[in-house]
């Protein structure tokens, strides 16, 4: 059976794995649009590079967003300023590589507009990754949820921070690789912020 596109969630500054699989099967992507929300997912959280080694980011979402609420319903909450203590994370973690300067001032209206909806702030922010990585795409959403999509290759399940990455990730340059070496698979930002408008072709 030869998969003819993929279907992906919607993630939070997703990780390296999910971009390869982003570019390997454009231009046929569909996101997943009408799941129920799964916790403890890259759908609310990404994982960036510090000094100590991997941070977990976590876009906090209301009491209430459990298993039975369908990911576009799921509601960020502003219970505490998690859009600074983000902003001033990736700022720490990144401020010293080549390519941050470049991106800030666009990427840091996602830390000061406040956004009602996980999955619509997730959506704005991989449109602006795939502008800044340079990769043009139509994303298709799905209209109902099904279990199984035959003839597409399916990431809802795999891509996870509890599961390995299987793909082959070649090192490049990272800001604190010199502590902990280098870490795969963290989020895009990582690559974006080092490799600058190398990383579609590093993709």
């Amino acid at each position: 059976m030869i998969e003819k596109g993929a279907v992906l969630p919607m993630f939070y500054l997703p990780p390296v794995e999910y971009f390869v699989q982003l570019n390997t099967y454009k231009p046929d992507i569909l996101i997943e649009a009408e799941e129920h929300f799964p916790k403890q997912t890259y759908r609310n959280r990404a994982n960036v590079y510090t000094p100590d080694g991997v941070l977990g980011l976590t876009v906090p979402v209301t009491k209430g967003a459990k298993n039975h609420t369908k990911v576009r319903d799921v509601k960020i909450s502003y219970d505490f300023e998690w859009q600074r203590l983000h902003w001033l994370s990736l700022q720490a973690c990144y401020r010293r590589s080549a390519y941050f300067e470049y991106y800030e001032d666009e990427l840091v209206r996602f830390y000061e507009n406040k956004f009602d909806f996980l999955f619509d702030y997730n959506e704005q922010l991989l449109q602006f990754i795939l502008k800044s990585i340079k990769i043009k795409l139509n994303l298709n959403y799905t209209e109902t949820y099904e279990p199984s999509y035959p003839y597409l290759a399916d990431f809802r399940s795999s891509i996870n921070p509890k599961l390995e990455t299987e793909i082959d990730q070649k090192p490049y340059f990272q800001v604190f690789e010199d502590r902990k070496g280098f870490i795969k698979n963290l989020s895009i930002v990582d690559l974006l912020f080092n490799q600058g408008p190398h990383s579609v072709n590093y993709l």
